[in-house]
């Protein structure tokens, strides 16, 4: 694998079976993501970028996937180059959380409803780290404080349903990044937040890319989040990558009809000027 790749993901294949019949839910994915990069995989609802995002580190096995071919890379930590696929369970639990961490859509789903945020961050770095008690604590508000959570002391002590969608969301993170991984999986994080807390999701995670140097595989159907995230884009379509590109150059001369598509749902400022109201939705044609 090229020194410059944290991860590679060659001729993916990934089927999951329902009621005796056979789904495909990944076709031959390919992609690659470099040190300290951020690749938005972009498309659809169903087109499979979190199916693939989850076999990175096999936990779509959990969800009675079976992956069917092709070849997964990872650079871990310690510069050794793995692949993921052949890895034994034990292995295969070190490097969760350690070198691959997940921030998922919904935290409310992620977090446990019967554990306070602290003890559930200080669950995270005891299972990748051989500290004291006292060091735990201290690593926990030092993850609080890194997300910008105001006053952390105050809030390792809460529960999750004591939190703000976007303060959960900054725990998620927390946890994320309390073993610095080398790469961040975050998928659709900001989906089910309003814009000015979404805006400041995004912001943060930018900055703490910066600060640690981690590569990010950032999942979303929102063209507009790309924009503000992505140096590179790979989009997907019925379970294949159908185009990859430079951000910059995706944006200004899409190849693909389906991505020029998905361009030219984004909403644009002054597109409804000299119309009274709103138009009758019309459902697209397929392509």
């Amino acid at each position: 694998m090229d020194v410059a790749r944290i991860l590679e993901v060659d001729g993916l294949i990934v089927d999951f079976f329902s009621q005796g019949r056979r789904v495909r839910a990944v076709n031959g994915v390919s992609f690659h993501i470099g040190a300290g990069e951020t690749l938005a995989l972009v498309g659809e609802s169903g087109s499979g970028k979190s199916v693939t995002a989850l076999t990175l580190t096999r936990l779509s096995e959990y969800d009675q996937a079976k992956i069917a071919g092709g070849r997964i890379s990872l650079r871990r930590k310690d510069d050794t180059v793995v692949d993921v696929l052949s890895l034994p369970g034990a292995a295969l639990r070190g490097l969760r959380g350690r070198d691959v961490a997940y921030i998922f859509q919904e935290p409310m789903t992620s977090l446990n409803p019967v554990y306070t945020v602290g003890r559930q961050i200080a669950e995270a770095i005891e299972l990748h780290q051989r500290i004291s008690a006292s060091e735990t604590g201290d690593r926990v508000l030092k993850a609080l404080d890194q997300v910008r959570i105001p006053d952390p002391q105050a809030q390792v002590d809460r529960f999750p349903h004591q939190l703000s969608g976007g303060m959960r969301q900054r725990v998620m993170i927390a946890m994320a990044l309390c073993s610095r991984p080398r790469l961040l999986v975050a998928d659709e994080p900001t989906t089910a937040l309003d814009v000015t807390v979404q805006a400041q999701i995004l912001d943060l995670i930018r900055l703490l890319q910066s600060e640690t140097g981690m590569s990010v595989l950032f999942i979303t159907h929102d063209m507009g989040v790309v924009a503000e995230v992505a140096d590179r884009v790979a989009v997907m379509r019925d379970g294949a990558v159908i185009e990859c590109a430079d951000a910059r150059s995706l944006f200004a001369q899409p190849s693909h009809a389906y991505t020029r598509s998905l361009l030219d749902a984004i909403p644009r400022l002054g597109s409804m000027k000299g119309r009274d109201g709103p138009e009758r939705f019309e459902a697209a044609e397929s392509l």
